[in-house]
């Protein structure tokens, strides 16, 4: 499938200048959460594309989500090594200052707590991106971290905002990136950066997946996968890491298009929707530093907490 501009109208440049965004969050004012991973910190791109400082979160702040009472939810990966080439820069491997990976908690004031560390004895690696339930738990992926000879297996968990239940449900994954839920909750989608493959899993319940894994869409050629968010028509809007795009993807596993930055980027990583009410979708740029605004063309999906 051919490579291109979003339907309707092409992507308006919102904010510059960012260090390696991610996680956006659309806001009902019209401006924008987001982390910036190499900058180790929470910001907010204002509709005129200021941006301020949230909180300073240390690691490699990752994904990000409002949870049910109104705080922002961050998935820390821990750090990357950063590599800088002829514009663009790119993670690499775990740092000399790793600190651990964790799930951090972001209280409207700021204040920061780490909410997560470990599982069932087991250090956290790289969490990567996260989706609030309707129940106000959390699905949460863990890429892990690599390093120059070895790497590590990745994992699906879910957990509870107040930090008293943390659960891994499936591993191994092969470096699992973005998760996301269907319109009616009853499906959940990760996406697996290196394979370039989206499944699926049909929920039992809070916390429980109904059977194995389901191949949704294998993505052909150097085509590498990084965080999702489904739109309102249930389709699956996953950033493709090298092509420098998203790709949608519709339920029944059909690739629909693929839309592209308009500056070329192999780290196009995230894309949110403003909500149901709107079209209007937010792409992370990241090895440029750029945060875009595009006119989807299907409708937005709210998720279960905002603000």
């Amino acid at each position: 499938m051919a490579v291109g501009p979003a339907v309707g109208s092409r992507m308006r440049l919102v904010a510059s200048g960012l260090e390696f965004p991610e996680g956006p969050i659309a806001l009902s004012d019209g401006s924008v959460l987001l982390v910036e991973i190499r900058g180790q910190r929470l910001s907010r791109v204002s509709p005129d594309g200021r941006v301020s400082v949230v909180a300073e979160l240390g690691g490699g702040p990752n994904g990000a989500a409002i949870g049910p009472d109104g705080a922002v939810y961050v998935c820390n990966n821990g750090g990357f090594e950063w590599h800088d080439r002829e514009g663009i820069t790119a993670p690499g491997h775990q740092p000399a200052d790793y600190i651990g990976g964790r799930i951090q908690r972001v209280s409207v004031d700021g204040d920061v707590t780490d909410l997560y560390t470990e599982c069932d004895g087991r250090p956290l690696r790289g969490p990567n991106d996260l989706v609030f339930d309707e129940r106000g738990g959390f699905w949460f992926t863990d890429l892990g971290k690599s390093r120059e000879r070895d790497s590590d297996t990745g994992a699906l968990y879910y957990a509870q905002p107040d930090g008293s239940s943390i659960t891994e449900v499936v591993h191994p994954l092969v470096q699992p990136n973005g998760v996301g839920l269907s319109p009616d909750g009853t499906r959940l989608y990760v996406a697996e950066t290196g394979p370039g493959r989206v499944w699926f899993w049909d929920l039992a319940g809070p916390g429980r997946v109904d059977g194995r894994a389901q191949l949704l869409h294998g993505f052909s050629g150097l085509q590498m996968l990084d965080s999702l968010a489904v739109d309102g028509d249930g389709n699956v809007c996953v950033a493709t890491l090298v092509t420098g795009a998203v790709s949608a993807i519709a339920p029944d596993g059909t690739l629909l298009r693929q839309v592209a930055v308009p500056e070329p980027d192999p780290f196009v990583t995230n894309i949110c929707f403003a909500g149901a009410d709107s079209r209007t979708a937010f792409v992370t740029s990241s090895g440029r530093g750029l945060l875009y605004a595009v006119e989807w063309d299907s409708p937005g999906l709210d998720l279960e907490f905002s603000a």
